[in-house]
């Protein structure tokens, strides 16, 4: 017998947290993990997009990381979940850094200001990266209401906003875009 994938018990608004609290569907918490999930699926397009097997590979991690996030966020930090929820390490962030450092050495220093997209993976890439900044905005504003956060989240997300950055820089490397440059008027 399968799984059903409706149960009607959120037909009403209300959802339940891992731990079985419920809650509202707008909840902070709520919004934090599904922002998670909103992002993993356009990190998901990215891979599928990019032609750089390192990154691709990369962003297969990430999306598992991601999973790993939204779990932690699911979580009813009151009580104890009944199942193992797998934690993100430090390893994770210096995964990203060290990627970062390595792109970074292929691709000249940015001297201003660049607008986004060029290319369709590099206008995703950023797309996600701007997914990624609001999903770590949503952590911090849920951290600051006393929701408790675990510290590497917030530094996971503020790491891979960094990544997709350089990433998209990388892409247009590899592409042979040029970058555009934001011209302020004045």
């Amino acid at each position: 017998m399968s799984l059903k994938i409706y149960t009607k018990t959120g037909d009403k608004g209300n959802t339940s947290l891992i731990g079985g609290t419920k809650v509202p569907k707008s909840h902070l918490r709520i919004e934090a993990y599904g922002t998670v999930d909103e992002l993993n699926s356009y990190v998901g397009l990215c891979r599928d997009l990019i032609t750089d097997a390192p990154a691709r590979e990369l962003l297969q991690t990430v999306q598992d990381r991601l999973f790993v996030v939204g779990a932690a966020l699911a979580c009813d930090p009151e009580k104890e979940p009944k199942m193992k929820i797998p934690d993100l390490k430090e390893e994770d962030v210096n995964a990203l850094e060290l990627s970062i450092d390595k792109m970074n050495e292929a691709i000249p220093p940015m001297k201003n200001f660049i607008l986004p997209g060029g290319h369709p993976t590099i206008s995703q890439l950023h797309i996600a990266r701007c997914v990624c900044r609001r999903a770590e905005r949503c952590c911090v504003r849920l951290e600051l209401e006393n929701h408790e956060v675990e510290p590497i989240i917030l530094q996971y997300l503020n790491r891979l906003s960094d990544y997709l950055f350089v990433l998209a820089r990388y892409e247009h490397h590899l592409t042979g875009v040029a970058e555009i440059a934001w011209k302020p008027r004045g």
